[in-house]
């Protein structure tokens, strides 16, 4: 058995009975022990490696909830409002104008061989483009001969084209549909919103979503991304497993130069709660050191910057309609009794309050029905959760894993359009999840918002907007907290904090390897500390140079 000293500049290990150290030992991928080289020493015959003596080590960073699709993402058209680093760390220049977005695409659709194929973009954010809407006739103008799908950031909404919707045999009139808009002549304007709207037409001009949450060319280049941000764990939310997507995945995490360890979640979609819920079980079952199955993700609302999340009164800041619900109380109540008997973990996305209140009440019900302890079902989002929430949370042994990022990229609009000053002033509370008690984490949603733990943390710690306005002073974190949260607070949502979120003894050899000390450099200077790689199961990951 060899045994590998690390010596560092400083090792952070978010283990209280030991928070710092100088060395670490790592044998078979796994943390021997933490402390001087001396201490380590005394374990038998070892050798020492000096990459990282003048480097800052933390637990590798854990992803609480993105997507695999951020991988599979970067072959389709960026344009987003901010820049945007891909896997091979190229920074793409945000599109701030309607015009620029429709530059950019003309630009792709031009360099297309096939005349059919359908052109994608991503990343499209009407809101912060002062609400300008992409209709039909908007796409059209980049072409009329092949279907153009424009993907929202909240990946909750889709702009389509005229193509696009005669290939679905959506542009006819007499569609009443709460999820596709009609213009004045009485044919959808393009838009669609939500799954049930945007995804038959999808797969129908092209764009299968099987390819975007379960395809291996992207898969690894999400691994590359995830060494150049420091994560070594990643949640997989809401994944469909489409036919062979699961034998793919098993075989691609097991190599052993794949750089990350996934958590993929099974996604309720038309299946029945127990049928859902047994699938999970039996996937479980298959679970390996790189690859946790079993889990279930469903969602219950829309998104609060797409307008379609479901808000308590007095609803939207705009006067907009409230949102769209996703499931049926009577379906989530099931599927909370299915899964607490089983021993299933459920993640629940909830962006509104009033979608919150529904989950609360079901797991209530459920609770009743089922006991169950250490169930760890996780509110995700859980954007406009109130402290009367959390406390209802903590009481039903909910955790929380909250999306700061929202904080820089909508804050504003929530602010000005969405949710008014007030309610705006507690969005992703994570003070208020702390001092209830209830375990929480923080996430990025990649691709809605870049996967970055240390901006996720920065905007936790600072919570300015994007247009430097302070948006919730009390609910800003300590950097310390901020770290632990993407590090030991992620991991025990996902039930991994025996494995992972802490370096100590025992536990998986995971790092994030940092050219900069996080706990040294100034609030404001977190997001641009530097990553050199990471290690992840005792192996070493170096990012490699921009291209």
């Amino acid at each position: 058995m060899t045994t590998t000293l690390y010596p560092a500049r400083r090792i952070v290990t978010m283990n209280p009975n030991r928070p710092e150290a100088a060395c670490v030992a790592v044998r078979e991928g796994r943390i021997l022990g933490v402390g001087t080289r001396e201490e380590l020493a005394q374990w038998g015959e070892y050798q020492v490696d000096e990459r990282f003596a003048d480097k800052v080590l933390l637990p590798g960073f854990v992803e609480g909830h993105c997507h695999l699709m951020q991988g599979t993402m970067w072959r389709f058209v960026y344009v987003g409002c901010h820049d945007r680093m891909d896997p091979e760390g190229r920074v793409w220049p945000g599109a701030r104008t309607m015009n620029a977005i429709i530059d950019r695409l003309k630009s792709a659709e031009a360099s297309l061989g096939d005349p059919v194929a359908p052109l994608v973009g991503w990343g499209f954010d009407p809101v912060t483009l002062g609400g300008s809407r992409c209709t039909r006739e908007v796409l059209d103008a980049v072409s009329t001969q092949r279907g153009v799908l424009l993907l929202h950031a909240s990946l909750h909404v889709m702009s389509t084209n005229t193509s696009a919707l005669q290939t679905g045999s959506l542009f006819r009139q007499g569609i009443e549909h709460a999820g596709i808009p009609l213009g004045h002549d009485g044919l959808p304007l393009g838009e669609l919103r939500g799954p049930d709207a945007m995804w038959p037409v999808a797969a129908l001009a092209g764009l299968d979503r099987s390819l975007l949450v379960a395809d291996e060319v992207g898969m690894r280049a999400f691994g590359r991304l995830c060494v150049r941000t420091g994560v070594t764990t990643a949640a997989d939310l809401a994944n469909p497993f489409p036919p062979g997507a699961l034998e793919m995945m098993l075989r691609v995490t097991d190599e052993a130069d794949y750089p990350t360890r996934i958590v993929s979640m099974l996604r309720l979609g038309a299946q029945s709660p127990a049928d859902v819920v047994q699938a999970a079980v039996q996937m479980k079952a298959q679970s390996i050191d790189r690859l946790h199955l079993g889990f279930i993700k469903v969602v219950t609302d829309g998104s609060l910057q797409g307008l379609t999340s479901r808000l308590r009164w007095p609803g939207h800041f705009n006067g907009a309609p409230n949102g769209l619900w996703y499931i049926a109380p009577e379906a989530l109540r099931e599927l909370f009794v299915h899964a607490l008997k089983a021993g299933v973990r459920v993640h629940i996305h909830t962006n509104g309050d009033q979608a919150t209140d529904l989950a609360l009440d079901c797991m209530r019900d459920a609770l009743a029905q089922a006991p169950a302890f250490d169930h760890r079902f996780t509110i995700q989002h859980g954007q406009l959760c109130s402290e009367s929430q959390f406390r209802r949370m903590r009481a039903l042994g909910l955790c929380a894993n909250l999306f700061a990022n929202h904080v820089y990229y909508w804050g504003d609009v929530h602010y000005e359009q969405t949710l008014g000053p007030e309610r705006a002033e507690r969005i992703n509370a994570c003070v208020s999840a702390r001092d209830a008690g209830v375990p929480f984490a923080i996430h990025s949603d990649a691709p809605v918002t870049p996967l970055s733990p240390l901006f996720t943390a920065w905007c936790a710690v600072n919570r300015l907007t994007s247009s430097g306005r302070l948006l919730g002073a009390a609910q800003r974190l300590s950097v310390a907290e901020a770290l632990q949260a993407m590090t030991l607070g992620a991991a025990y949502t996902l039930g991994l904090d025996q494995e992972i979120g802490s370096i100590e003894a025992g536990k998986r050899a995971d790092f994030a390897v940092l050219e900069d000390d996080p706990l040294a450099c100034e609030p404001l200077a977190l997001k641009d500390v530097r990553v050199w790689g990471v290690v992840q199961g005792g192996a070493v990951f170096q990012a490699p140079p921009a291209s």
